[in-house]
């Protein structure tokens, strides 16, 4: 089952939350989105369920193996993009936007190519 875009951005949306605040709580997610608590109260329902992550008693979430290998995926998309786009010239802020756009859908041989090239001009 292909995960869709937003449950991506959910995923990595909590991870960034884990490494800036050391735990995941749905309040954060939805500021950190820009969404309502009830739009983020569905999309972790849906995630619990299809098993990518975990929320115990106190509501605090925990990605589980398979969520954090799709949350790590995303993020890493998501900076190697953003690195990318500022290297070519663009704006910060764009650049992330732009990046955020487009690393759902970039191909893995596209993505690839993409990071050997910047891994390449990062040694010079």
């Amino acid at each position: 089952m292909k995960i869709r875009k937003s449950s991506e951005d959910y995923l990595e949306a909590m991870l960034v939350m884990q490494e800036r605040h050391g735990y995941i709580r749905s309040i954060d997610i939805a500021a950190e989105l820009g969404v309502t608590k009830p739009s983020v109260s569905y999309a972790t329902k849906r995630l619990r369920e299809n098993g990518y992550i975990t929320m115990d008693k106190e509501g605090l979430i925990t990605l589980t193996d398979k969520g954090m290998g799709i949350a790590e995926s995303m993020y890493e998309r998501h900076r190697l993009l953003t690195q990318f786009f500022v290297r070519l010239g663009i704006c910060e802020d764009v650049a992330r936007e732009d990046a955020c756009k487009i690393e759902h859908d970039l191909s893995e041989e596209t993505f690839q190519a993409i990071k050997n090239h910047v891994e390449f001009f990062s040694k010079k």
